[in-house]
C-alpha cells in the first residue's frame, strides 16, 4: 500500500484544507495511572459521490473503515469509541468543517472524521482527521492511497495515527500475527501454521496439518516466517516465504529441537537442541549451514531472544536446579542469571523497545510477567490458570500470549494484555490458538 501525506498530494489539495495542527493537550495515559478512557466519536466516513469498487461501494467502505478504527481503539483499552452505529451521519463538507456544537453535546472529547474517494485509476483515497472537540481544533490528519482490497490497512493506519497522537507512543495496529491453529482431541492435536491481521481479519492457513508446526516467528523484514516442523522423530526448521508461498529447509535433526528465533538483522536463527541428554542453544545462518553452539552447560538451556540491538540474548536454563532466566552476549560469553523472584521462569522475550523482558512465571499456575534486562522491577500482568509464551506488539506496550483452559478439553486461545495488566482481551480465531508471534509494523 502506498501511504502519502495528504498535504503533499496535489489531487487532495481542494479536499484537505490547510488548517495548522493545534497545540492542544488532549491525550490518553498509557501507564494506567489515570483511570479514564477517552470518549471519541467516530461517524461513518462519507464520499462526495457514492461509487462502486471491487471491495464494495464507497458508502459501505466508509462505514466499515470507521468500524475497524473504533474496534482498534477500543481494543487498546485506552479509548471509549462512540459509533459509527448510533451517532450522527455526517455529510462530505463536514469532514473538514465539523459540527462541534453537536459533538460537544454527545460528551465526545475527541472526534475522528474522514472520507473515501475513488481515484481515476481505480485506487481509493482515504482521508483521516482527528479533532479536539472542546478546543474545536484539528490535532492531526493523514491520507492513504490504497487498492480497494487494502481498505482495512487504511483503517488500521488511521487508528495508528490517532493512537500515536493521543498517547505519544508508537503505533501497532497495522501489523500481523503468526500463530499455531489447533484442532482435534487433546492427546492428538493437529497443529497448523496460520497468519492474520492484528485484529484477526484476513486469516489464512499456511500449512495443511500433515506435519506438526510449532513456535513461528516473523522475520524482521516481514518477508518470511521461521517455524519448527516435525513428523515422527525428524525435527526441521523451515523458513516460509510469505510472498511466494515457498519454504526452504534451514536445518534438520533427529535430536529434539526447540524454539527457532531470528536475530534482529535477519542473518541468523537461534534454536535449542538436545544431544545425549543435554540441551543447548545454537545459532545457524538463516540460509542454512553448520550450527554454532552458544551454551555448553549440564542441564537444559532453551529459548533465546535477542535484544533489539542484537548484542545480547535472554534464555531460560535449569543449571541452578530450576528454570530461571539468563542473559548472555550474542557470542555466548558472559552468561549470568537475572531472575531471583521465586518460582520458575520460562519463554523469555525481549521487548522491541529494549527496556523489558516478558516471561512466563510458574508458581502453581502460569502467569505472564515482565522485568528489566537486569532482573529488576518484576511485575506479573495476568492471573489465570495457564498463560504462557509472551510476544510483544511492535511498540512494546502490549503483550500477546496463549491461555489454556483447565479440564480434559485443554482448549487454548490467543489473548493480549497491556503493561498496566488491566486491559486484557481475547482474539477471535477460527480454531484454538497457541504460540502467537506478533510481527513488526507492516512496511
Amino acid at each position: 500500500m502506498k501511504i502519502v501525506e495528504t498535504l503533499a498530494m496535489a489531487a487532495l489539495a481542494a479536499l484537505l484544507i490547510a488548517i495548522p495542527p493545534a497545540k492542544a493537550q488532549l491525550s490518553v495515559d498509557v501507564t494506567g495511572e489515570i483511570d479514564s478512557n477517552l470518549r471519541i466519536a467516530i461517524p461513518a466516513m462519507p464520499s462526495q459521490q457514492n461509487a462502486d469498487t471491487p471491495a464494495g461501494s464507497t458508502d459501505v467502505l466508509g462505514r466499515q473503515i470507521a468500524e475497524v478504527i473504533a474496534a482498534d481503539l477500543r481494543g487498546s483499552g485506552l479509548f471509549r469509541p462512540m459509533g459509527p452505529a448510533g451517532v450522527k451521519q455526517i455529510s462530505f463538507p463536514e469532514v473538514t468543517m465539523p459540527d462541534f456544537n453537536h459533538w460537544a453535546g454527545t460528551s465526545a472529547e475527541a472526534l475522528v472524521q474522514g472520507f473515501v474517494r475513488v481515484n481515476s485509476g481505480g485506487d481509493l483515497t482515504v482521508g483521516c482527521y482527528l479533532y479536539d472537540v472542546a478546543l474545536r481544533q484539528e490535532l492531526t490528519r493523514a491520507g492513504y492511497v490504497i487498492a480497494p482490497r487494502d481498505w482495512r490497512r487504511a483503517a488500521h493506519k488511521c487508528a495508528d495515527a490517532i493512537y500515536a497522537r493521543l498517547s505519544g507512543e508508537s503505533p501497532f495496529f497495522d501489523s500481523r500475527i503468526a500463530y499455531i491453529a489447533e484442532s482435534g482431541p487433546k492427546d492428538h492435536r493437529t497443529k497448523r501454521l496460520a497468519i492474520m491481521d492484528s485484529d484477526g481479519a484476513n486469516h489464512r492457513f499456511i500449512t495443511n496439518g500433515q506435519s506438526i508446526a510449532l513456535t513461528p516467528r516473523f522475520s524482521p523484514d516481514y518477508g518470511s516466517i521461521v517455524y519448527l516442523s516435525y513428523v515422527g522423530q525428524r525435527m526441521r526448521i523451515y523458513v516460509y516465504d510469505i510472498g511466494t508461498g515457498k519454504q526452504r529447509l534451514v536445518t534438520e535433526s533427529n535430536n529434539a529441537t526447540f524454539a527457532p528465533r531470528w536475530s534482529p538483522d535477519g542473518k541468523h536463527i537461534l534454536f535449542s537442541m538436545a544431544i545425549a541428554g543435554n540441551t543447548d542453544i545454537y545459532r545457524v545462518s538463516s540460509s542454512g549451514g553448520r550450527p554454532q553452539r552458544l551454551t555448553n552447560t549440564p542441564g537444559i538451556d532453551v529459548g533465546g531472544s535477542y535484544s533489539p540491538d542484537g548484542s545480547k540474548i535472554v534464555f531460560e536454563s535449569d543449571r541452578s536446579g530450576s528454570q530461571q532466566l539468563y542473559v548472555m552476549n550474542a557470542d555466548g560469553t558472559n552468561q549470568h542469571r537475572i531472575s531471583f523472584g521465586g518460582g520458575r521462569y520460562a519463554t523469555p522475550e525481549w521487548s522491541p523497545r529494549g527496556d523489558l523482558i516478558a516471561f512466563t512465571k510458574i508458581v502453581g499456575n502460569f502467569r505472564i510477567g515482565v522485568m528489566t534486562p537486569t532482573g529488576g522491577s518484576e511485575r506479573l500482568l495476568t492471573n489465570s490458570w495457564q498463560d504462557e509464551a509472551p510476544t510483544w506488539s511492535p511498540n512494546g506496550r502490549v503483550i500477546q500470549f496463549f491461555r489454556t483452559s483447565q479440564g480434559r478439553s485443554g482448549k487454548s486461545a490467543i489473548w493480549q494484555v497491556d503493561l498496566t495488566g488491566v486491559n486484557e482481551r481475547k482474539l477471535a480465531t477460527p480454531l484454538d490458538g497457541s504460540d502467537p508471534s506478533w510481527g513488526p509494523l507492516l512496511p
